[in-house]
């Protein structure tokens, strides 16, 4: 089998959603600067065309084969992928043309030493799509699902951990969404704080309130867990950090910028001497096998969080997930695309990977398109059992063929 083509598309479809989809954003990095601190929630890959009609649209890349199979992945990066498709269209379709798709360790490396100047942000995204549509073609080719592949199943269930981005961070609203949520049979949920070092302790006392008003909603025998994004210093993480503890929260998850590694190393030593239960978790903004063997050997994270949409693909993270394993580090990844994530968790044991994210409300945009989708029951994922990852097109969506040049003039 050899590969005949490789295609980007712009694809579209609608959503019915009652109320407000984004009711809040997460803190960024750049909110720092008092014009973007006041930006708000924005649409986000959505546009809304009706009363509770909203148009959804992202890129998706699609590998045929000449046997007239097809593996696609998506929809790549945000907010609807131009870039990783440029470099799909513009650097790695020429290379992987007439190439099997089963050789994917060659496959990969020869990606990688091709954007050697990409090999971290877009360039790495890119690859990473790439390389999970391989995946999917040759789990198609095989009629066997990709966990098949990579020497699973190794549980019937996997337990779903509610990502709560977009919701409201009011406390009164966001502890009686918690309680929806526990209702729902989710035991796990994390919350995205919306203020940082700038908002003095005003916006201190609102994110401690915040996580207190979901506390006291679902009581403790609830894991929470709450993400910062990478606004705040290494300061301001320790008071927080020590502000939360008290609340049993499981996890602080990348409270600084992802390259600021001496700023972990002081956060990590700062908590360990204070006697805090916090963890901290992080990865989702670095990539590849030695991005993340350098947390390791730091003693960065005590949870990985790669995406395998980012990181290098499934044959990457694979890899990361070796490397965590044997350092006796849990992987909990980042999930831009739920069957990529899904696949891998259950690949591999539970001990390696005890707990998959599921972004409750991007889940519903990144999976519009698709005929099957996933979607946890009672706080839990069953395991996948269509062929590939399982990505199929629906019959009734729009689909326009990728063109950057075209679509910049417009």
């Amino acid at each position: 089998m050899r590969i005949k083509d490789i295609r980007l598309y712009t694809i579209s479809t609608t959503i019915q959603y009652k109320g407000i989809f984004w009711e809040e954003r997460l803190l960024r990095p750049i909110d720092i600067y008092p014009e973007h601190d006041t930006e708000g929630p924005g649409e986000w890959n959505l546009i809304k065309i009706g009363n509770e009609l909203y148009k959804v649209r992202g890129t998706f890349v699609e590998i045929e084969s000449d046997e007239g199979l097809k593996g696609v992945f998506g929809p790549l990066g945000a907010p609807i992928g131009d870039i990783e498709a440029f470099i799909i269209s513009q650097r790695l379709k020429s290379l992987l043309l007439g190439e099997d798709p089963f050789e994917r360790e060659k496959l990969w490396d020869k990606m990688y030493r091709l954007l050697v100047h990409g090999r971290k942000g877009y360039g790495m995204m890119a690859i990473s799509a790439v390389d999970c549509a391989l995946w999917d073609l040759i789990g198609k080719a095989l009629n066997k699902p990709v966990y098949v592949l990579l020497g699973g199943p190794t549980r019937d269930k996997i337990r779903a951990y509610a990502s709560m981005l977009g919701f409201s961070v009011n406390p009164s609203e966001a502890g009686k969404r918690a309680e929806e949520y526990v209702e729902k049979g989710f035991k796990s949920m994390k919350w995205f704080l919306r203020y940082g070092p700038q908002h003095g302790i005003k916006g201190f006392e609102k994110n401690v309130n915040l996580v207190k008003a979901v506390r006291d909603a679902v009581g403790y025998d609830v894991d929470i867990m709450v993400d910062a994004w990478m606004s705040w210093s290494v300061d301001y993480s320790f008071k927080m950090a020590c502000a939360l503890d008290r609340y049993e929260v499981s996890w602080l998850e990348e409270p600084l910028m992802p390259d600021d590694l001496t700023g972990y190393i002081q956060l990590r030593k700062k908590m360990r001497s204070a006697g805090l239960n916090i963890k901290l978790a992080g990865g989702e903004h670095e990539y590849t096998r030695w991005g993340f063997k350098t947390l390791i050997d730091n003693e960065i994270f005590d949870i990985l969080q790669p995406d395998i949409a980012w990181a290098g693909g499934i044959t990457e993270t694979l890899k990361i997930c070796s490397l965590a394993s044997a350092s006796g580090i849990q992987v909990i990844p980042h999930t831009a695309v739920m069957a990529a994530t899904l696949n891998l968790a259950f690949g591999l044991p539970s001990n390696v990977i005890p707990l998959a994210e599921y972004l409750v409300k991007w889940n519903i945009i990144n999976q519009a398109v698709y005929s099957t989708q996933y979607h946890p029951v009672s706080g839990e994922f069953d395991r996948p059992r269509t062929s590939g990852l399982g990505l199929e097109f629906r019959k009734d969506i729009e689909r326009e063929e990728f063109g950057f040049f075209s679509r910049a003039k417009r």
